[in-house]
């Protein structure tokens, strides 16, 4: 993942986070990948437009139940085959995290 970020410049770091991956773009983590699920960030103004493309909000179980986190989508599928679409979303995710 990092090379598909990697035309986002020298801005871009990346380190471990709760067993899997995390992005930041100047000090903004604007996505995770969990296993082998990449999750960016959303806000207000992209939210819809992620939930058209069928993602979903990161979530995980507890003994209460299932926590949604909304502020972290799955990456819509297409975007893993389309370097320029990924780097369209993955500043959505930047501006999301700003």
């Amino acid at each position: 993942m990092r090379e598909q970020f990697a035309p986002l410049g020298a801005a871009v770091s990346d380190s471990t986070f709760f067993g899997g991956r995390a992005f930041k773009y100047h000090g903004q983590q604007f996505a995770w990948v969990i296993g082998s699920t990449l999750y960016l960030r959303v806000g207000d103004a992209t939210r819809a437009e992620f939930e058209a493309e069928g993602a979903a909000p990161f979530s995980y179980e507890t003994k209460k139940g299932t926590v949604l986190v909304r502020k972290f989508y799955t990456a819509p599928e297409f975007l893993l085959d389309d370097p320029e679409q990924m780097l369209v979303w993955a500043r959505k995710a930047i501006a999301a995290a700003e």
